[in-house]
């Protein structure tokens, strides 16, 4: 058993440390206040190949791995979350399903152009009357010749409005419950499709945050990914590499949070000594940095089963589970290493204690996630 990342992704962890350095950190702040969305760090993103990253060469991908991936999306949350969680949500919310469950034109049409960051997408499953309950989604798909016709509206869309590309999912079949349920492919500019409410959030407030909206929405047959019926084995599908997106936005999160409080604590003095002299702070930063080390592991454990092809479900709910409760915790107590300054936008681990939270929701709430373990146990 070897726990060193390999050469490749070593480097993959330079070059977007250097480049969440130098092109996402000097504005995360003033975007974070502003609310506002920068889409040229995305666009910069795609001609790294980070949009791209697990995918095949011949999809305009990268051609490396899922281990890959949550090493980026942890390296930019640890500068800013909101680049992170969209970096996330194109790759595994909208680009998985794509790659996973699209024929060969689907993924000539719509694969190639996100993975090559011309595109972004997104994924449209919760509504305001299910969220963790999936399958009581009243947004209907009515096929009509060749079309189905789409009515109904998805909330919390991370990426929505700038997105080009969902992944939407609808009732076909209200008799069939979920198992009723059928994944489409929609373009932004299809007639009858808009944008709905921007929401105003507590954290990740430069990543967007929409309600998409469907009335009378034609979208053709050929948009359908998969077969009737089997939108919510694609929801949920999605979901469990999703996870380990999500899991490594937490880590990185708590790991930017880490490094503010331990610069923080060798320069700040109290009583004639740099704080880090402290016990009460030495004990606050040990549990803070083992914690991270105990997320990122089950993290990259989670990835490497997915890049493996063998099974990763509870090893992806596990590791959401841990990482977006420890980021919690730990983005707390480096505000309070921080003192008073900690509670003051003058520095970021206010930011990072914002960010964290929704670690715990999205993705399947830490609540469904230990329903998930709990049930893969019972199963065994």
């Amino acid at each position: 058993m070897d726990f060193r990342l390999s050469e490749e992704h070593e480097m993959m962890r330079k070059m977007v440390r250097d480049f969440a350095l130098k092109e996402v950190a000097p504005t995360a702040a003033i975007r974070d206040e502003e609310e506002r969305f920068d889409r040229s760090i995305f666009d910069k993103m795609g001609t790294l190949g980070l949009t791209g990253i697990p995918w095949e060469e011949k999809w305009s991908g990268a051609d490396s791995d899922f281990l890959s991936y949550v090493i980026a999306v942890e390296e930019l949350s640890r500068v800013c979350g909101s680049i992170g969680v969209t970096l996330s949500a194109h790759l595994s919310l909208a680009s998985w399903p794509l790659w996973k469950f699209g024929n060969e034109e689907q993924k000539e049409r719509f694969l190639k152009p996100l993975a090559a960051g011309k595109k972004m997408g997104a994924y449209g499953l919760t509504e305001p009357g299910s969220g963790s309950d999936s399958a009581r989604m009243k947004t209907t798909a009515v096929r009509d010749g060749d079309h189905y016709i789409l009515n109904g509206n998805k909330i919390f869309i991370t990426n929505g409005g700038e997105a080009e590309i969902y992944i939407v999912f609808a009732v076909t079949d209200h008799a069939q419950k979920h198992r009723g349920i059928t994944a489409f492919i929609v373009e932004k500019d299809t007639p009858g499709f808009s944008i709905g409410k921007k929401e105003q959030k507590l954290g990740i407030r430069s990543s967007p945050t929409t309600e998409i909206v469907f009335e009378d929405c034609r979208v053709p047959v050929e948009n359908r990914l998969g077969d009737e019926g089997q939108g919510f084995k694609v929801a949920m599908m999605t979901l469990d590499g999703g996870r380990n997106g999500i899991a490594a936005q937490a880590v990185g999160i708590a790991q930017g949070a880490l490094d503010a409080a331990t610069a923080y604590a060798k320069d700040r003095k109290q009583f004639g000594q740099p704080i880090g002299k402290l016990q009460a702070i030495q004990f606050k930063l040990a549990d803070m940095a083992t914690q991270i080390e105990a997320a990122r592991l089950l993290t990259y454990q989670a990835a490497w089963l997915e890049s493996q092809g063998l099974p990763y479900g509870k090893a992806s709910a596990m590791a959401k589970l841990y990482a977006g409760d420890a980021a919690m915790n730990i983005t707390t107590e480096a505000v309070q290493v921080f003192g008073g300054y900690g509670y003051t936008r003058e520095y970021p681990v206010e930011r990072f204690m914002r960010d964290a939270k929704i670690t715990q929701i999205y993705e399947g709430t830490n609540e469904i996630q230990r329903v998930v373990i709990a049930n893969f146990l019972l199963k065994d």
